[in-house]
């Protein structure tokens, strides 16, 4: 296959861009693996404590190198998940000490070495890294579970990561480095929530509750897919912006309490079909109230805590399906990314932090004042 060229007004001979742009990504990867092969420490954030209690610190560790089948990434950016936080915070599953340990499971940037089994990347590649580093395709298991990235050893808040070859994907090619470090987590939630279990068809009502990360990604996807998407918030301007990014309705909770009746008079009293639930025990009997019959309702998260006692009768009424969601697998992640190239979707970010900035980008994630997705620039 012949390059076509292209000649300006002065004669000189344009490449196509793409092409141009691909040349030089691998120039810069060339480069930057020239550079990390002569250093032999990195700047890394562990989480720490001290008498003022927990929190993270930056410090100066050896540069990983790729093992036979593993791939020796440059991150360049990272982003947070309320996981995180809790994390910091030791409370998260079992608590217990992370003190050494590697925060932030989604982060993405350009491979600058390969081991010598590698076959799926080469230098150059823009790739990202999954969040259960041995879930790869399938039903969840113990053992896929069990490889979390974040608060262990497969943590991104570092400038080099050394991963296997199959704890990576690639990014879409029309995103940044930093719209790429916000999938891994919230953007496979998401995609799972609305497609794997019940499908999302065109016309379906999806209630989002906030505009943190998986719900802007479930507005984003469903507005994509032809759905009508409901998004609550307590702040009128994060749902002027969610109108503008395809919301067909919106409520605001703290004006309106009975928030799920508004939803339901926004669906012609129908309900929704789809709930993807983050709030917990204060939301869900709300969801419930707002949910058409056969509906499905994809538990994600507890910000106002797990209730202890699961509404059966209300379920059984409505012929609702109940999933736990805890993020999916590679496949499913590469599903998505299918489903954002073909839509040319581009994440939320509310804020990029430099990475010197990281102990702010948690303060932030904690206080919960943004939309979208928050981002560490590394």
């Amino acid at each position: 296959m012949r390059l076509r060229r292209q000649m300006n007004p002065r004669g000189r001979v344009w490449a196509s861009k793409s092409a141009a742009i691909g040349r030089l990504a691998i120039l810069v990867a060339c480069f930057t693996a020239v550079s990390a092969s002569a250093q032999t420490t990195m700047r890394q954030y562990q989480f720490s404590s001290d008498s003022s209690g927990s929190g993270i610190a930056l410090a100066e560790v050896p540069m990983p190198s790729a093992g036979p089948n593993e791939v020796l990434v440059r991150v360049r950016a990272v982003s947070l998940n309320r996981r995180d936080v809790s994390m910091l915070r030791r409370n998260y599953g079992r608590g217990g000490n992370t003190d050494g340990q590697i925060p932030l499971s989604d982060g993405a940037g350009e491979v600058i070495a390969v081991g010598a089994n590698v076959t799926r990347f080469s230098v150059g590649d823009r790739v990202a890294g999954i969040f259960f580093e041995r879930w790869i395709d399938g039903n969840r298991t113990a053992e896929g579970l069990a490889s979390a990235r974040g608060g262990s050893p497969g943590g991104m808040l570092t400038e080099y990561v050394a991963s296997h070859e199959d704890a990576l994907v690639a990014i879409p090619d029309h995103l940044s480095y930093e719209e790429g470090a916000t999938l891994p987590c919230a953007g496979v939630t998401a995609w799972v929530s609305l497609f794997n279990y019940d499908p999302l068809q065109q016309d379906e009502f999806v209630l989002l509750e906030g505009t943190g990360g998986v719900s802007v990604f479930g507005l984003l996807f469903a507005e994509a897919a032809g759905a009508r998407p409901i998004i609550t918030s307590s702040s009128n301007e994060k749902l002027e912006r969610a109108r503008e990014l395809g919301a067909y309705g919106t409520a605001n909770y703290r004006e309106n309490p009975d928030w799920q009746r508004e939803v339901r008079e926004i669906t012609g009293d129908a309900g929704v079909d789809h709930v993807l639930e983050v709030g917990g025990r204060d939301t869900l009997p709300k969801a419930l109230e707002a949910s058409a019959f056969d509906s499905h309702i994809a538990i994600i998260g507890g910000l106002s805590g797990f209730a202890s006692d699961v509404p059966v009768g209300t379920l059984m009424g409505l012929g609702a399906t109940v999933t736990g969601i805890y993020v999916g697998s590679r496949a499913d992640f590469e599903a998505m990314n299918a489903f954002i190239t073909e839509h040319q979707i581009r994440p939320v970010i509310d804020r990029v932090f430099d990475f010197e900035e990281a102990p702010a980008a948690f303060d932030l994630m904690e206080n919960g004042s943004f939309f979208g997705k928050i981002v560490i620039r590394i």
